[in-house]
């Protein structure tokens, strides 16, 4: 847009205004539109409990009518005949009302109940299709923010928002009606008041949304930084900063308070506001009405019934004000949960994706560059073939790429130019769940779902039989320590594992990927936290499970990585050198110094073909 001065440039902020105005009204009318979605398959039910509203919304409005009726058709008159009818009319009415509140709230719950169910699992769903790039930008605590508290908004406005303020709007206008019939001076006198109350719902209304926006995205902060800490309890042990997160917790802590008691500060000047001008119309009503009496204008039921409709009056506007306070909530909540919802899944799948049964020729990375930001390329120009059945070792020093490669490969990561095939068929024309049905990957840091031993080492097969489990977990040599625990195969595990040394979960980890029994296995520093009697059990084991399969192993050491067909030396991104072991080694390069680093002692025994002198 010009910068240009003269009228334009004076006319702007009122215009940019406007736009703001016309965009939040249609921010908002979208995120009711996707929320009426998750209604809609329970239309039936909420057709049902719209009915009963409609239909039992005047009986609250009935009773002061009744009591006018009591009052100056019969108690003034002594006719106690007409008195005991219209006191089983007014029971009636009582009950009928407390009924219909009764089957409304029953009604709006479950529709609540059953669209929360809904979201919820939309989330999830949604969760496990999102790339991995976006678990690195967004903290898990916020993810569970959005699961957890702001669903919760949701569920109230859904259960006893909307139809709730259908059933008060519907209140309102019956009392106008009937107090506009009995009298409509008096009417006029309570309605006075009603656009201060107007103006201070709307003043209010604008400022506690903003107030909720602010206590939701504290809230997200706290979860994120609880979660993260109590993750890393240890870390923040070891290394004595207890006071010091203690403070940063302290901080977080305080900003969430001050914008809760922003909230609480609107609702108690708006409340008392409220009372003083229902308590003025009630001190105008019965001013009014006493001079009117005083002339005989004006019969005594009238003025009681008056009294009690004006406190029926205000008493859904003062409900409506809540229900726009939840209404605000949840609609801070939407915002932040179809955000999430539209959040662009993994990578896009062409129309005609191809399924693979099973991997027979290659896996070829021609010309591959990869960044996670930019152009700060983590890959550069990466071309190398694995043939089928072929061992492959890729190692390097800690940030070279080893890993990036597997998480191209298994289509975690989406790679920026180049090309991925495997047998000949671009990564990106076969589908997801069809690669990595291919892939098997056993990775350093293993982590373990709450739940028993047999549910995790049947994570990727869950049809496995226990004869299976048992004999996979006998060749890995994991049988050993898991009979010696309590329950055995039934045995639970805590919160990733915790109560099991690394060396146990590795050795699950491997029982696991057996089990998936997977075409292309993968090794992705699998040894590197286990001990020397571990890590001999489970290389008798991967060699037999290598032997039958193409298998890429990733690792610093290299004793691991020795008996390999071809290696690939990585360095800051770039393939340095590439062969097998013996050639790396007489060529004298980078290999090889990093052999040398890892067994100084060999310095003065290697040949100058590679060999032992």
């Amino acid at each position: 847009m010009s910068n240009s001065p003269g009228r334009r440039a004076s006319f702007r902020p009122q215009q940019d205004e406007t736009l703001q105005k016309g965009k939040k009204r249609s921010v908002d009318f979208y995120i009711v539109s996707r929320l009426l979605g998750y209604i809609k398959p329970y239309r039936t039910l909420v057709a049902w409990a719209i009915a009963i509203t409609i239909a039992g919304s005047f009986l609250g409005p009935l009773r002061p009518y009744l009591t006018k009726i009591a009052i100056d058709d019969y108690i003034a008159h002594g006719n106690l005949k007409g008195l005991t009818v219209i006191s089983i009319f007014l029971a009636g009415a009582i009950l009928l009302d407390g009924i219909k509140q009764f089957i409304t709230t029953w009604m709006t719950q479950i529709i609540g109940q059953k669209a929360v169910l809904d979201i919820r699992m939309d989330i999830f769903r949604h969760l496990q299709k999102l790339p991995a790039r976006f678990y690195d930008r967004n903290p898990i605590g916020r993810l569970i923010t959005r699961t957890t508290g702001d669903v919760e908004s949701l569920n109230e406005m859904l259960s006893s928002g909307i139809i709730t303020i259908l059933g008060d709007l519907l209140q309102l206008f019956f009392i106008v009606v009937l107090m506009a019939w009995i009298d409509w001076q008096l009417t006029l006198i309570v309605l006075s008041i009603l656009p201060l109350m107007i103006w201070a719902t709307i003043a209010f209304k604008n400022r506690v949304r903003i107030a909720f926006q602010d206590v939701l995205t504290h809230q997200a902060r706290l979860n994120t930084f609880f979660q993260e800490h109590l993750t890393g309890m240890s870390i923040v042990q070891l290394f004595n900063r207890e006071e010091r997160e203690g403070r940063k917790y302290a901080s977080i802590n305080a900003d969430h308070r001050d914008a809760n008691i922003r909230t609480v500060l609107y609702f108690s000047i708006y409340y008392p506001l409220i009372e003083t001008l229902s308590s003025a119309a009630a001190g105008l009503v019965i001013w009014y009405s006493g001079v009117r009496l005083l002339k005989a204008d004006l019969s005594i039921g009238v003025v009681i019934s008056f009294v009690q409709y004006i406190w029926l009056f205000f008493r859904p506007l003062q409900h409506l004000s809540d229900r726009f306070n939840v209404i605000q909530t949840a609609i801070a909540s939407s915002d932040r949960i179809i955000r999430l919802l539209d959040e662009k899944e993994g990578i896009e799948e062409p129309a005609g994706k191809r399924e693979i049964e099973c991997f027979k020729e290659s896996i070829a990375f021609k010309n591959v560059w990869f960044a996670y930001e930019s152009e700060n390329w983590i890959l550069k120009d990466i071309s190398f073939t694995i043939r089928h059945g072929e061992k492959i070792a890729i190692v390097g020093a800690t940030g070279s790429g080893k890993t990036t490669l597997i998480n191209i490969l298994s289509r975690l990561y989406p790679f920026a130019k180049g090309s991925v095939s495997i047998d000949s068929i671009e990564l990106s024309d076969i589908a997801e769940h069809s690669v990595r049905k291919l892939i098997g990957v056993v990775m350093q840091d293993v982590f373990l779902f709450s739940g028993t031993i047999r549910e995790n080492l049947a994570f990727g097969k869950p049809d496995v039989t226990d004869e299976e489990m048992r004999e996979a977990a006998r060749i890995v040599g994991a049988d050993r320590f898991i009979d010696q625990l309590p329950g055995g195969y039934q045995y639970r595990v805590l919160e990733n594992g915790t109560g099991l040394s690394s060396g146990q979960k590795q050795l699950i980890a491997f029982v696991r990927a057996l089990l998936y029994n997977p075409e292309i296995l993968v090794l992705d520093e699998a040894t590197s936290s286990v001990d020397t009697e571990t890590e001999s059990l489970i290389d008798a084991a991967t060699a037999r499970l290598m032997s039958e399969r193409t298998s890429i192993i990733i690792a610093h050491r290299l004793s691991t990585v020795q008996k390999a067909d071809r290696i690939i030396v990585l360095h800051k991104g770039v393939i340095r050198e590439s062969g097998n072991h013996q050639e790396l080694l007489a060529k004298r390069g980078l290999y090889y110094k990093l052999y040398l680093l890892q067994h100084p002692e060999q310095t003065l025994h290697i040949g100058e073909n590679g060999a032992p002198a």
